[in-house]
């Protein structure tokens, strides 16, 4: 048997980049995953490119910061599937500016969707997860979960936030058997990520290159990127446990940027 034989996944923001990674591991292991993220197309793609390999897969519209569309499409799984085993927590969307300077509404927007979907998805998946006495939570936090760097204010602001909602559904999810960590990845070359590099550069003042190297990697052991592959190892890990002995962790993945 596989890990996930039979087990049904939400993985939000999964029509690329990591949460995308996680969802094609979570097929190649038996699982469902249910591809939610904003664009339906890409989703729809994603869901079609597991479903080519031999896996299952669902695709449906989310803003995760829309509690109306976050609750139809959890409606939608669970008519579907008859239940919700995992929800990885993974959208989310990169805002860079100085704090001086920082637009109110930027920081509303970044915290809604890493915050409020936070919360919004997971409201909706925990009451399947309880009446099934199972579940396995997983938020996509940061290294940015445990340090601060400049001109991410609410992007810092918003993953240490991950970290406290997943202790307290730790703490609420026991007696239910619903686990709950945070992954902590570092910099993945993402699309998200390579929007930072030109941003970073004007605000900071110094070339693409510097960025890369003096910010972004400058505090890894081995001045690599961390991969989609990398952070989808640990998120399985999460979602596999057969106990609940692991929760209310965090787990930094990082090239050795920031050791606990």
């Amino acid at each position: 048997m596989s890990r996930f034989d039979g087990r049904v996944a939400v993985i939000t923001g999964a029509a690329s980049g990591i949460g995308k990674e996680i969802a094609l591991r979570f097929a190649a292991e038996g699982g469902i995953p249910v591809i939610a993220d904003l664009n339906l197309d890409a989703a729809n793609a994603t869901a079609a490119e597991i479903k080519e390999k031999g896996g299952d897969a669902l695709a449906v519209a989310m803003n995760v910061a829309d509690e109306e569309q976050v609750e139809k499409a959890v409606g939608e799984v669970v008519a579907r599937f008859g239940r919700v085993d995992v929800l990885v927590s993974n959208a989310g969307i990169q805002i860079v500016k100085p704090l001086v300077d920082f637009p109110f509404s930027d920081w509303r927007k970044l915290l809604s969707i890493h915050l409020d979907g936070a919360f919004l998805t997971t409201r909706a998946c925990l009451k399947h997860m309880y009446a099934a006495n199972y579940g396995r939570v997983i938020y996509m936090g940061s290294v940015h979960s445990k340090e601060a760097s400049k001109l991410k204010a609410p992007y810092v602001t918003a993953k240490h936030g991950l970290i406290g909602l997943a202790k307290v559904l730790a703490k609420e999810g026991a007696e239910h058997n619903v686990t709950a960590n945070v992954v902590c990845p570092g910099f993945v070359r993402t699309p998200l990520v390579d929007k930072q590099i030109p941003e970073q550069a004007r605000a900071l003042g110094i070339s693409e290159e510097q960025v890369v190297k003096t910010v972004m990697l400058k505090d890894t052991v081995d001045g690599e990127f961390t991969s989609t592959e990398d952070v989808a190892d640990a998120v399985l890990y999460f979602a596999a446990a057969r106990s609940n002995a692991v929760t209310g962790q965090s787990l930094v993945v990082s090239h050795g940027w920031f050791m606990q």
